[in-house]
């Protein structure tokens, strides 16, 4: 009883550290944004003609959108090789096969993404290329960037797939449901919530990859207009120019970060509202 209390209180004191985290980075992303807000204001961030911050331009609808494209696209392929892999190691695997493919997946989740960056760069751009450019452009990005969130999708799907109860399954097979029809009528829905928090954690870290992407989507302040033009992310342009910003243009760069926080944060807020819905 002692060690139960015990046990709550340092939970609760975790929890809130964990929260108070969260919340001192707002604060410190608001602090450092106010000045660039109150001299610029927000409609300036969307109306300018460009991004030049020599020139006092400070257009961020080009980065904002190379970020969504690289992001949406690379969940977009990680999520159908995620789900299939985590059917396959479940329902369609030898054991053997099966752990190794998980150890596989595992060793993929631990690359370090400048690995992933120079793969890109000396493999996949010259191969991409011959499509056009110089393969320095948010396809070749997305593409990297889909492999690095594989992981995510893969692992959380398999956990989500592996905790269904056996009796389900059983009680399929008993109703004589064939392997593919039990996968998707009965495994594939009964692990939909897990699946989606996949996808949304997948999501999340594509929009805050910052290396590989620095490495590969060319880097041009640019609306793009296709997925073969270069364009720059709002991660790699506060990595470029944070290191030479000068005080207003600084704090812009400070406005890019709290536009990408408000971002994930829109994000999380409406997948737990949905699943609150649901619930």
């Amino acid at each position: 009883m002692r060690s139960d209390r015990s046990l709550t209180i340092v939970t609760r004191a975790l929890a809130a550290i964990s929260a108070a985290i969260v919340l001192l980075i707002i604060v410190f992303l608001l602090r450092e944004s106010t000045p660039a807000l109150r001299q610029l204001g927000f409609s300036r961030f969307f109306t300018d003609a460009s991004w030049h911050p020599l020139s006092d331009q400070f257009n961020l609808t080009p980065m904002i959108v190379a970020t969504l494209v690289t992001s949406v696209g690379a969940v977009a392929i990680a999520a159908p090789l995620g789900i299939a892999s985590a059917v396959f190691v479940n329902y369609y695997a030898p054991r053997p096969l099966a752990g190794m493919h998980r150890r596989l997946i595992e060793l993929l989740a631990g690359i370090p993404s400048v690995v992933f960056g120079l793969w890109g760069l000396v493999v996949l751009a010259p191969i991409i290329a011959t499509f056009g450019g110089s393969g320095q452009n948010l396809f070749t990005a997305t593409v990297v960037l889909g492999l690095m969130v594989l992981p995510t999708v893969a692992l959380l799907s398999d956990t989500a797939i592996a905790a269904l109860p056996e009796e389900w399954i059983q009680g399929a097979a008993a109703l004589g449901m064939g392997r593919s029809a039990i996968v998707g009528w009965i495994v594939l829905p009964g692990a939909r919530r897990g699946i989606c928090s996949g996808i949304i954690l997948a999501l999340t870290r594509a929009l805050g990859e910052t290396m590989a992407v620095l490495m590969l989507a060319g880097n041009i302040v640019e609306m793009p207009s296709s997925l073969l033009s270069p364009g720059r992310t709002l991660n790699a342009n506060i990595a470029l120019e944070l290191g030479y910003a000068s005080a207003g243009h600084r704090s812009v760069l400070f406005v890019s970060g709290l536009m990408l926080m408000l971002l994930v944060s829109m994000i999380v807020l409406f997948v737990s509202r949905r699943e609150g819905n649901q619930a």
